[in-house]
């Protein structure tokens, strides 16, 4: 596939997407050296303004690798080279963080990368945000397929709109709002404002996580946030990963415009991101890496769970270095866990809510029905928290508490009709039939 890209100066020219491994392959760092330098030698980058959109400390891949390359083979021909970690509304990163996310120790980063600024997504500061434009109602429902008929503003981050060129850098995997993560999701939620991240992860609660979760193709919500991203001036490239989970090993790298190195990474990862059971499970201990701070982020334990587990079964949210259940959006204190039916039914009731914290809620508490005149929710599975939020907490937002104190990982394992999945939140588990 060859196409122009238009910038908002003159054109890059043609970038061709191209794609090297395949699902369950190995791509060495020279073979990334030699993929990536080609494809940016190809291109007019001489003199732009170029920003890096990546991934936050939530996403597993090679960064300092991929990071380190892109600034060698740019650093010396761009007018400027900016890295923006596409936080969404996560919490901010630290130095610290950054640095460790990076792979350079303490007061490193500018001998790693000299001349490279590394930035948040400041999206609760007005004056990091810029609107590039409007969808209106009437689009926004031919968007979402009739889930949702209300305008809004697309507003993105004051780097991203400035550059000539952005380059998306990351992974890809199973997601429970889009389907499969990574392209445009970089600018939308990635460096959006909360309003219109709030909209797009609304109509996945609508759709259900357990309905979308996997799907390669355009969904509602991929259409909306392709529709907000296509706004922007400059040029929008991608380079996209398959990351074997656990490893870190790359299994395939595409690069080309956003569309298609998403299209072609996307469906790598559909094979080497999904494993097939036979038989449902009975009980899940889901073990979540540190990289997952709060429950907002670790509930990626559940998502991806959640379509392989029993009805009447039991998904446990292992994650004894979890103290709180989001850094960032306590709303979810006042509603809690709930179905999406449950929230539909009373929307009067909760409708000033930011809907993406009714979003979250909705993903974590799976299916399930709510009679709006007895009152009465029915839960398809149980989710149970073993973390160091306390119990009382636990049972005050709809959820089950076990001590982690408490849990033998081996001796789990070995019960009949408990299985523990480590490294949990990026494979999607599915029965086999249906």
């Amino acid at each position: 596939m060859a196409s122009v890209v238009a910038t908002s100066q003159t054109p890059i020219g043609p970038v061709d997407c191209e794609l090297i491994g395949g699902a369950h392959q190995h791509v060495d760092q020279a073979q990334v050296e030699e993929f990536l330098g080609r494809k940016l030698a190809a291109l007019d980058l001489d003199g732009r303004n170029v920003v890096l959109v990546v991934p936050d400390g939530t996403r597993s891949m090679p960064l300092p690798m991929v990071a380190s390359i892109l600034h060698r083979h740019l650093i010396d021909r761009v007018g400027s080279l900016t890295a923006v970690i596409a936080l969404g509304t996560h919490s901010y990163m630290e130095p610290d963080e950054i640095e460790q996310m990076f792979g350079v120790g303490p007061g490193e980063l500018g001998q790693r990368y000299p001349g490279m600024r590394i930035v948040n997504h400041e999206w609760a500061e007005p004056d990091m945000l810029v609107k590039v434009g409007e969808i209106t109602g009437e689009r926004i429902a031919e968007l979402s397929q009739g889930r949702l008929d209300v305008g809004a503003d697309i507003v993105l981050n004051r780097h991203v709109v400035e550059a000539d060129v952005n380059i998306v850098v990351g992974p890809v995997f199973p997601h429970e709002v889009v389907g499969i993560s990574g392209g445009n999701k970089y600018f939308i939620p990635g460096v959006a404002s909360q309003e219109f991240i709030d909209m797009t992860h609304w109509v996945g609660a609508l759709i259900t996580s357990a309905e979308i979760i996997g799907t390669t193709g355009i969904t509602p919500v991929r259409a909306m946030i392709n529709e907000g991203a296509r706004m922007l001036t400059g040029a929008r490239l991608a380079c996209k990963l398959v990351v074997e989970s656990g490893t870190g090993e790359v299994e395939a790298v595409a690069f080309g415009e956003v569309e298609d190195a998403w299209a072609a990474a996307a469906a790598i990862a559909a094979q080497s991101h999904v494993t097939y059971v036979d038989e449902p499970f009975q009980r899940v201990v889901s073990c979540m890496m540190p990289r997952y701070e709060d429950i907002w982020t670790a509930a990626k334990g559940f998502y991806k769970l959640e379509p392989a587990v029993a009805d009447g079964g039991e998904v446990i949210i292992y994650a004894p270095h979890v103290t709180e259940v989001s850094e960032t959006h306590h709303e979810i204190h006042e509603v809690g866990y709930h179905c999406r039916d449950y929230f539909v039914k009373q929307w009067d009731q909760f409708s000033h809510v930011h809907w993406g914290v009714l979003a979250h809620s909705t993903h974590l508490r799976g299916a399930g029905s709510y009679d709006a005149e007895t009152g009465e929710e029915k839960l398809r599975v149980k989710v149970t928290l073993a973390t160091q939020i306390p119990r009382e907490v636990c049972e005050s937002i709809n959820l089950g508490y076990l001590d982690p104190d408490t849990i033998d990982l081996e001796a789990m394992a070995e019960e009949p009709g408990t299985v523990v999945i480590e490294n949990a939140g990026e494979v999607l588990y599915r029965l086999r039939e249906g």
